[in-house]
């Protein structure tokens, strides 16, 4: 029985140069490289529910969407379809610098199904904007009042260590960085968390790591009613949040 040929592997800097990059009507940045596993019009939908508010920050970034994106030492390679034996050495993302804009390569294949590549896409999104634009006051306020009130539980690793970090002294002194780095990590996740709903019904403790007790379904949702009023979806989707899974 013959071995199945090993998937061709070319560099980022070669997709870069020959991908055509497509502008959605939101204004985002995207293109496909290989033998992803999303249908044209699920992955348009995908991106198309980034509110314009939100993209219009995003103007100097495309997202690539690959079979996957391998690390070799300091190369990025990406592979034309997916392959067992390169798996191992797969990242979900790797961001990569050409001339004066960012090319964000996603590894479809790695991640399967399309909430797991919705939600690495949205995750990159909200770091992105965030890192632009800076983190809304209203927002940094309200997560900084859970913390101090004791609202169990966060939306990322890095939020629960930073929000950790900022109110460790036993005698009230405030760590200002690691506050600023918490109410950023927070904001960037809760714009994540937004974009997946309204692209997704979400079911919250699909969203359960095992790093850190999951944020409060009640603190989750007010964080979420924020970001829905700074940044309303895009004619054609909706945001709702539902206590109780419909039947």
């Amino acid at each position: 029985m013959t071995r199945a040929a090993h998937a061709e592997l070319r560099t980022a800097a070669e997709v870069i140069r020959d991908a055509r990059v497509s502008q959605a009507p939101n204004g985002i940045l995207f293109t496909t490289a290989g033998e992803i596993n999303l249908p044209a019009a699920e992955l348009e939908n995908m991106i198309a529910a980034v509110p314009r508010t939100i993209a219009a920050a995003l103007d100097r970034k495309a997202f690539y969407f690959v079979p996957l994106t391998v690390s070799e030492g300091d190369r990025t390679l990406i592979a034309e379809r997916f392959d067992n034996n390169l798996k191992d050495q797969a990242i979900c993302h790797r961001n990569i610098e050409s001339g004066n804009s960012q090319c964000v390569f996603i590894s479809t294949r790695l991640l399967e199904d399309k909430f797991s590549v919705a939600f690495e896409f949205y995750i990159n999104v909200g770091h992105a904007f965030v890192e632009k634009a800076g983190t809304s006051p209203e927002f940094a306020e309200l997560v900084w009042q859970q913390a101090t009130s004791g609202v169990r539980g966060e939306t990322s690793l890095d939020a629960f260590e930073f929000r950790k970090q900022a109110t460790a002294d036993p005698s009230g002194r405030v760590d200002e960085k690691a506050r600023s780095d918490y109410a950023s990590a927070a904001f960037s996740d809760a714009i994540a968390i937004y974009l997946l709903s309204l692209y997704l019904d979400v079911d919250y403790y699909e969203l359960r790591e095992r790093e850190y007790p999951l944020l409060t379904p009640s603190g989750l949702a007010d964080r979420l009613k924020k970001v829905a009023t700074t940044f309303p979806p895009n004619p054609g989707f909706q945001f709702n949040i539902f206590y109780k899974r419909r039947s």
